[in-house]
């Protein structure tokens, strides 16, 4: 079993993994060519981890690290990351949760 993150995710972060996951090309490959790379040596999908990684920041870390200011409270698409970083300014607290896809490998 292997936790798989999706490379090209990053492009559709308001899209849920559920739903990027099981997408499929017009040949019926998935869409994610990571996913597809697994699935094509005889990977299958077992479901997505929601919360794969969480990162927990004050808004001004959040806005050092992404060089983005985040002046109010609501989501920021930030490059590179699968999903929004979720910001409360009234807490100062960003938030990222990570989702992951997880694929099965038969043993040989």
């Amino acid at each position: 079993m292997a936790p798989v993150r999706p490379t090209e995710k990053h492009r559709y972060p308001m899209i849920a993994m559920e739903h990027y996951a099981s997408r499929r090309r017009a040949g019926r490959a998935l869409f994610d060519p990571w996913l597809r790379t697994h699935e094509r040596v005889g990977g299958v999908g077992a479901g997505v981890a929601p919360a794969s990684m969480t990162i927990r920041g004050s808004v001004a870390e959040w806005e050092d690290w992404t060089g983005l200011p985040m002046p109010e409270t609501g989501s920021y698409v930030v490059p590179g990351a699968l999903v929004s970083v979720e910001v409360d300014r009234e807490r100062d607290v960003g938030l990222y949760v990570a989702p992951n896809d997880w694929m099965v490998h038969r043993a040989r």
